[in-house]
This record gives C-alpha cells, structure tokens and sequence, in this order.
C-alpha cells in the first residue's frame, strides 16, 4: 500500500468515526429534542478545540451476532479540549451507538481520560445519554462501570467533577454522576433512577411515570441529587461553562480570580435597614447576598432543594468565595435534616478545593418534630459541623440576627476555627429564644405569680436586654467585631487579603470517619 493509499485508509476511517449509529438514529436522536453526542461536545467547548482520543476503539464481544457490529468509537466519545481557554476532560456518550451502553471498551475509554485528568490537574465533565450496562457483554460490561466509579472516588477532592445527565441514566449508571461533585439535568428528556417504572410497578405496586419517579426536576427538589436544571441542552451546557469560571482546576491551584469590575470597598446603605425590627418577621437573605458579593456574580448551588439553607459561589472584589447562608424567608432559616446534608456537601466541596468559605447566618436552631428526630437529625445535622469544623479554607461568619443553640455552633462559630467572626447589631446570640428561656430558668416563679403572663413577659424582656445583641458574645471574643451592615463588604473583602495565605492542617490520619 503507497503512503497515499494509508492516508485516504486514515481519512475514510476518520470520516467513518463520525458517522455514529447511521443517520436514521441520529435523526430519532432529535426527534426526541436531543442533540448528538458530537453536538454536544461542540457546544460545550471553545470552537475548534476537541481534540478526541480512541475513536477507532470498538467492542470485544463475540456473542449474540454482536461480532459482526462493531462501530468505531463504541458508543462514546472522549478527549480533550478547553472551556474559555483552560483545559478540560470531556466525555460525551452515544445513544445512536447501542443506545450508549456500557461495554467494557467503553467504560475503558472514560477511564482513560479521567486518569489522564487527574495526571495533568485538569477537570472533567461527562455527558451522559446511555442505556445503562450492555447485558450482551455480561459481567465485563459490569466491571466496566466498576473500573469507573474508581476513578471516581480517587479524583474526588482532587480535580472538579461534573455530570450533565441528558438522557436516561438507569442502575448502575447513576452512581457515575452521583460520585461526582455537580450534577446537570435537562428537563423533559433526563432521568435518574435505580430502578424505572415498570419495576417500580411490579414489585411495590406503585404506578409512577418516568418524569414522577426520576425527573429533573424530582432530583431538584426532592432528592437533591441535581444541582443545577435547566430547559434546553444549550442552557446546561451554559451553566457548566458558567460554574467552571469558580472552580480551580485542581485542588493545588487557587480558584480563578478576576480584575474587580465592582469597588471591593464598597458600601451599601440599604443593608442598614434589611432587618427587621420585629424578630418574628422574615426577609429575604438573597437580598443580603446580593448587596454584598460583586454585582451579579452570585451563582447559586441546589437552589430548588432545602431552600431554608442558600449555597452557591460567589466573587468579592474578584475574589471567588462560597456563600453558606439561612434563609429567613423559608422555615425561619431553620436547619433541618435537608438543609444540613446540602450545607456539608458544599463547604466540603468549598475547603477540597482552596474556595473560602462566606457564612451569613439567621439560624433559630435544628428543626424539631418526630420526623426529623426519627430521619436522623442529629447524625445529618453532625455531617454540617464536621464539614466546619474539618475544613482549613478562610472562613468568615458574619452574624446578622439569630445565632440560637447548636446551630449557633454548627454554622462557622470560633469555637470551630472560623478565622474572622462578625456580628451586625441586629444580631442575637445565645441558647434559644427569649421566650423559651425564661420558660425554662423561671419556670416556678411564672407557675406561682398572680400574672404569669406578665412576669414571663419581664423575664424575657430581661433576657433579650442581656442575650439579644451580639455584645456579650463580643466580651467573650467570641465575635471578632459588631459591625454597621453596610460595612459587611469592605470587611469581608480585608479578611480575605489578610487570609489569602493562611496555613492550617489537620492532625496526620488516613481519614477523618464522617458521620455518614
């Protein structure tokens, strides 16, 4: 064969590599509102810039006439490319090609770039669209996603990990994404279960469509297992851009800071009236957030699940940081079992990966009732304080009204080595509230005087007198500094420049055993 006749063998096989599952799936593909997996690929990264490995690779399989049907690339698509020029791992699966299941060749070729990510510190994403295990394959096609959910848990904490889900993802493939660190989900072509509907149906005797039992938006705000949603493939592909512009490539570097567009010094005189005076009434602490980070930089994490608790990353005088905040507005910004496992997840993720943590905090205490005494409350809730307590990232709490019993300890306290702790007048921090103090310390004095009523009522007044403002905690130093509101941003913004090059480790052990 001449050298002309090996480069046209290399430019049809090249061509033949594009093709997928032939043009007929490709078209039930978008009849389904479903782009292709090359499609996806060129809307997720900086035109021009894939570059794709082992797209001759093929199956193994020998049985169940599936020899002779061997189609290059096996029904994935891998390699490199960037996302506004930095360097990411991407693989993007093909339903057209078997219906995107996993034979061992497949899940060979995800391995390999995941562990060429972890080599050279860059993140990875995958796309996944796919059928689930290719039972043709048997045990090997097992083993496979095995060989996957490895390569998981070794990059976890080391190099970000994202998972957009756009198809169906069944059994075993749900464990992929849920090991990772952010999961995308599309709208109405999207789910997530372990066992679908028809199964559901035999064995519990449950009717339960596909969108009812794995949907996005289900994930979303039930089971908390998406992070982000969105209506269009374009949208997620968006939103994964998007967050990437927060995170480090790895957990040696420090997240990607900015030329500030917004004056770090900033002050807003409409913080100084956000509270209300009436402690019973809510206000909206989105609005805080907003008034404090850099204008329009907040992109929030799990915003339809445990709204009681926000999260979600942030910038201050370019600066990226994570924002941990109650939420008033929702169960008094109360921490229940929910709220508490979503605040873990993301300061851990937050202290993995160098990303300081901002905590604003309005906590009455841990939820009470049955149900979440029953749900394991007390070992959820112990997951959040692990997190505080175990990270060694910046951390600055600022309290802005109530700071009540555990949750006061829970949320960034001193007492768990938060480096810069600031109260704002409102602020009111102690055991519990006014009223249910008194109840308890002054319980026979009430029960014997002639006007039970007003005597609580004088108690408590008493108790707010001492409890109800952030000075005694101050005496104690156990707040840094009280704080007029408005101010909130130019401290933040010093803390972190004193911070930027704090050093703090944790005692040497294999691992800490998290309360899981």
């Amino acid at each position: 064969m001449s050298l002309e006749d090996k480069f046209r063998k290399l430019e049809e096989m090249r061509l033949k590599s594009l093709e997928g599952g032939g043009p007929e799936r490709i078209k039930r593909q978008h009849e389904k509102g479903k782009l292709t997996a090359r499609e996806r690929i060129e809307l997720l990264l900086d035109e021009g810039s894939f570059q794709e490995i082992d797209r001759f690779v093929v199956h193994r399989i020998h049985d169940f006439g599936l020899e002779d049907k061997k189609i290059l690339g096996d029904g994935v698509i891998t390699g490199f490319g960037t996302i506004n020029g930095r360097k990411v791992a991407v693989f993007s699966q093909d339903f057209t090609v078997f219906g995107g299941t996993v034979s061992k060749t497949h899940a060979m070729k995800i391995v390999k770039i995941m562990e060429t990510a972890m080599r050279v510190g860059i993140p990875v994403i995958g796309l996944n669209d796919s059928g689930g295990a290719r039972i043709q394959e048997g045990i090997e096609s097992l083993g496979g996603y095995a060989d996957i959910f490895l390569r998981n848990v070794l990059a976890s904490g080391v190099i970000p990990q994202i998972s957009a889900i756009l198809g169906p993802a069944a059994g075993g493939a749900v464990y992929s994404p849920a090991l990772t660190d952010f999961i995308f989900m599309k709208r109405g072509t999207s789910y997530m279960f372990i066992t679908g509907p028809d199964v559901v149906k035999a064995v519990m005797h449950q009717e339960v469509t596909f969108e009812e039992l794995g949907g996005a938006d289900i994930h979303a705000s039930k089971s908390g297992v998406a992070h982000f949603v969105y209506d269009t493939e374009e949208e997620v592909f968006e939103g994964i851009r998007k967050l990437l512009s927060y995170l480090p490539n790895n957990n040696m570097e420090e997240p990607p800071s900015i030329e500030p567009t917004d004056d770090p010094y900033r002050m807003n005189g409409d913080l100084d009236h956000i509270v209300p005076d009436d402690p019973n009434e809510s206000y909206d602490m989105h609005e805080v957030i907003k008034r404090v980070v850099d204008e329009g930089s907040f992109l929030e994490v799990h915003r339809d699940f445990a709204p009681n608790l926000i999260v979600g990353f942030a910038r201050i005088g370019g600066k990226v940081v994570g924002i941990v905040a109650n939420q008033p507005m929702h169960l008094a910004g109360v921490l229940d079992i929910k709220a508490s496992v979503k605040g873990a997840r993301f300061v851990r993720f937050c202290d993995a990966f160098n990303i300081p943590i901002i905590t604003f905090e309005d906590v009455p205490g841990f939820m009470p009732g049955i149900d979440q005494e029953h749900g394991g409350i007390i070992k959820e809730g112990a997951k959040l304080l692990y997190a505080y307590a175990e990270a060694t990232v910046p951390k600055i709490t600022i309290i802005t009204r109530k700071a009540y019993g555990g949750a006061y300890d829970v949320l960034g306290s001193k007492h768990l080595r938060a480096d810069i702790n600031l109260a704002w007048p409102t602020a009111e921090i102690a055991v519990m509230g006014p009223e249910a103090a008194v109840r308890i310390i002054h319980r026979r004095e009430i029960a014997q005087a002639e006007d039970p009523k007003a005597l609580e009522e004088e108690f408590a007044r008493k108790y707010r007198e001492k409890f109800a403002n952030p000075y005694y905690a101050a005496n104690l130093g156990y707040i840094d500094d009280v704080i007029k509101p408005s101010e909130t941003r130019s401290w933040i913004y010093r803390a972190l420049l004193l911070l930027r090059n704090k050093r703090q480790s944790l005692p040497p052990k294999k691992h800490g055993n998290i309360p899981l």
